[in-house]
């Protein structure tokens, strides 16, 4: 049986602009890029840990849930939907970028965390985020999805084509790791 869609409501703003753009009005849907393009980027950029990265999958995200739109039937909220939708971009993004050598082995390395300017969105990262950019990238990738956005293990396992014990192995990793470094710091 299919979930009931959830009714238009004052406290989700998203779904009166989600049904102006399903119309076809893009000025509804520039709202909701206008509401929702930092959060993707900033999610973007903890799972890529590059600026350029970053902004391609956010671009990207935003073109495919322009695309898909449609087939959002407010089964859930709009947030978790563009969410969701712009992770597995960013993670296409990552496994079409990544060498085949390397998406064979698995082999994990901590990228260079690249000089930021004071102008854009990652400005506004803490000291979190950029200890977020240190870690390797699987483990960065899988805190991002369980730590911050709330997947669960087994969903994070589909969507890396790992294990789910292996993505609470990663993310085990990534907590230790960032625990290690806010020591060093104090």
């Amino acid at each position: 049986m299919a979930a009931a869609a959830i009714p238009i409501t004052e406290d989700d703003p998203d779904n009166l602009l989600v049904d102006q753009a399903q119309a076809g009005d893009t000025r509804a849907f520039e709202q909701l890029y206008r509401r929702h393009y930092k959060r993707v980027y900033a999610l973007c950029l903890r799972m890529t840990a590059n600026r350029e990265s970053a902004e391609e999958c956010t671009q990207e995200a935003f073109i495919n849930t322009w695309r898909k739109l449609d087939s959002f039937k407010k089964q859930s909220r709009f947030t978790t939907w563009l969410h969701t939708l712009s992770s597995r971009v960013t993670l296409d993004h990552l496994r079409k970028n990544k060498s085949w050598i390397k998406l064979v082995l698995n082999i994990d390395e901590t990228p260079e965390v690249e000089e930021r300017s004071q102008a854009g969105p990652e400005a506004e990262l803490s000291d979190m985020d950029k200890l977020l950019m240190r870690l390797p990238e699987r483990a960065r990738l899988v805190f991002t999805l369980h730590g911050i956005e709330g997947y669960r293990h087994v969903e994070i396992a589909e969507m890396m084509n790992i294990s789910a014990s292996s993505s609470r192995s990663q993310y085990h990793r990534a907590r230790q790791l960032l625990q290690e470094w806010l020591n060093e710091d104090q």
